[in-house]
């Protein structure tokens, strides 16, 4: 049975219209996200291509075909700008319009064809082009720690594919061609387009759950300054780390550090500066540990690391290649950092992590009555 054209964009344009106002006020309002802002655009252009297509339909009017296919065409490049935001990749004005713009020229010098052609080669050729791009960007994704990433993915690439066998059967077969009719006309494009339009929003949705929840771990877990450890997420690794695990388990060595006079630095050149210095030492402090050991902000100018399987003697030695790092950063900041103290202690497997902290917390004390600028074991 041959489904009526005119309803078929009809309910193209309500499912874009209700899928819009749903992801408007649940996902973009929510996050302010770039790709669900993108994402948005992406279901406006195709709620005003349906309803130019609605037009056409009802009035035949020899220039809506052309501006429906431009507005689908931006559809599609916003939701290619959708997928680089993920990617954290920005997109440029040109880099949107360009393809609706050629689609616009060839438009003025092409003749009015039916609506399996779809507006003309130039049309069929950039949709395409456009979800292999979006599918290239998705697909460059971490997808190991989430399936809606994959899924969206494949999606785009399906799209993609399918306006590619689309414009080889318009090449190949014609506008009135058996294949194009039935495999590629307006029937099979709209439902095509409408179960898009629904599993991509709803995917689109699931992400912005998922990327929430991440943002939301981050936060309870990292230093919103120096993007260090905070205090509670440290605390809780720590002790997993510093559990017995069996035989020829190794002491970890810990390391209470403290900036001396850090205040003066507050009061001298200001709290930006103050800023710049923990997020110095963060840096600094990362650089020099291996990827297995712990890095934390314990508390204002007080950090604290932890070094499984690391004697007190290579301890001592990541204090010097610490402070020595940190000083040669002068001329960086435009001011003199300050010196650094430290309290370090050993830490057998399956001992207690409050009393380490306390024995580090003692030395540190002596480090700083002995002068400051130095390590101090208990």
């Amino acid at each position: 049975m041959e489904l009526d054209k005119a309803t078929l964009h009809l309910s193209f344009g309500v499912v874009a219209a209700t899928m819009l106002v749903l992801f408007y006020f649940v996902v973009f309002r929510t996050t302010r996200s770039p790709y669900s802002g993108w994402w948005c655009a992406t279901l406006t252009f195709y709620l005003i291509g349906a309803g130019v297509r609605i037009l056409d339909d009802a009035l035949q009017h020899f220039w809506a075909l052309p501006v429906s296919n431009m507005l689908i065409v931006l559809g599609a490049s916003s939701a290619w700008a959708a997928a680089r935001s993920l990617n954290g990749a920005a997109s440029r004005w040109w880099q949107l319009t360009a393809a609706a713009a050629l689609i616009g020229i060839a438009s003025l010098v092409d003749h009015r064809t039916t609506d399996v052609s779809a507006g003309g080669l130039v049309f069929l050729a950039m949709m395409p082009v456009i979800s292999g791009l979006t599918a290239r960007e998705l697909w460059r994704m971490d997808h190991r720690r989430t399936g809606t990433r994959t899924s969206l993915a494949i999606a785009a690439t399906v799209i993609s594919a399918y306006h590619a066998a689309r414009c080889a059967a318009f090449i190949i077969d014609g506008t009135g061609g058996d294949a194009t009719s039935r495999y590629f006309g307006y029937e099979v494009t709209s439902i095509f387009g409408l179960v898009f339009l629904v599993v991509v929003s709803f995917s689109m949705s699931m992400l912005s759950t998922e990327q929430t929840t991440k943002e939301l771990q981050i936060r309870a877990t990292q230093d919103g300054l120096t993007g260090m450890l905070n205090r509670a997420e440290f605390l809780r690794l720590a002790t997993r780390a510093t559990r017995p695990m069996g035989h020829g388990d190794a002491n970890a060595a810990l390391i209470l550090a403290d900036l001396d006079n850090f205040k003066e630095i507050n009061d001298t050149h200001g709290h930006q500066a103050g800023d710049r210095v923990l997020q110095e030492f963060a840096q600094v402090a990362k650089r020099t540990v291996r990827s297995s050991d712990l890095v934390g902000r314990y508390g204002g100018e007080e950090f604290m690391l932890l070094l499984p399987h690391t004697g007190l003697d290579r301890a001592e030695q990541v204090t010097v290649e610490i402070s020595s790092m940190l000083s040669a950063l002068d001329q960086k900041v435009g001011f003199r950092m300050p010196t650094v103290s430290y309290g370090l202690t050993s830490l057998a497997p399956g001992a207690s992590l409050e009393a380490a902290i306390a024995s580090a917390d003692v030395a540190l004390y002596r480090a700083k009555t002995l002068g400051r600028d130095r390590a101090v074991r208990d």
